[in-house]
């Protein structure tokens, strides 16, 4: 089957992924775009578990503030190589992950950190939260894609929210 460059471009720009990765896709696919974006998914999440392990000692830390100065979220999100904490990528995903603390106030970082039977993950911990801009997405899925598309392993080392007025002991 031949795939159209503009079959392989419009997964692209729903993807970011590469050109010989969404033309891999689309023909596996045979031509199916969503069934070619699932694929690449499927793909970023072993990408993903491969590089777990890899130490991550650089990436930046991000500040939200709300619009009318009440909440705010800090954020420390840690990657491989500074090269790759200066990428669009990156730092748009320290600014979804911000902004999901500050809407959302997760207590932990990962279902590892709770205790059994305290609660629904998917209200507790950041990364098992649907993203707020999608929620078809989780934040686990948002940290995934920005390791397929960068190479490198990407953590949520901390984070921390901020309301006026309202002090939690924790």
């Amino acid at each position: 089957m031949t795939i159209s460059a503009e079959a392989v471009k419009a997964l692209r720009e729903m993807t970011g992924a590469g050109v010989m990765d969404c033309k891999r896709a689309l023909e596996e696919a045979g031509g199916d775009l969503e069934k070619a974006k699932e694929i690449l998914r499927e793909r970023g999440v072993a990408i993903a578990q491969k590089r777990a392990g890899r130490e991550t000692t650089q990436g930046l830390v991000y500040a939200y503030i709300h619009h009318d100065g009440r909440v705010g979220a800090l954020v420390e999100i840690n990657c491989e190589t500074d090269f790759v904490a200066r990428t669009d990528e990156f730092r748009a995903l320290a600014q979804a992950i911000a902004l999901q603390v500050a809407a959302m106030n997760p207590k932990y970082i990962s279902p590892d950190e709770m205790t059994p039977g305290e609660g629904d993950p998917k209200e507790l911990c950041l990364l098992s939260q649907p993203y707020i801009r999608d929620e078809s997405r989780t934040i686990t899925d948002l940290v995934q894609e920005v390791i397929a598309k960068t190479g490198e392993n990407v953590r949520v080392r901390r984070f921390a929210r901020f309301e006026l007025g309202r002090y939690d002991e924790g």
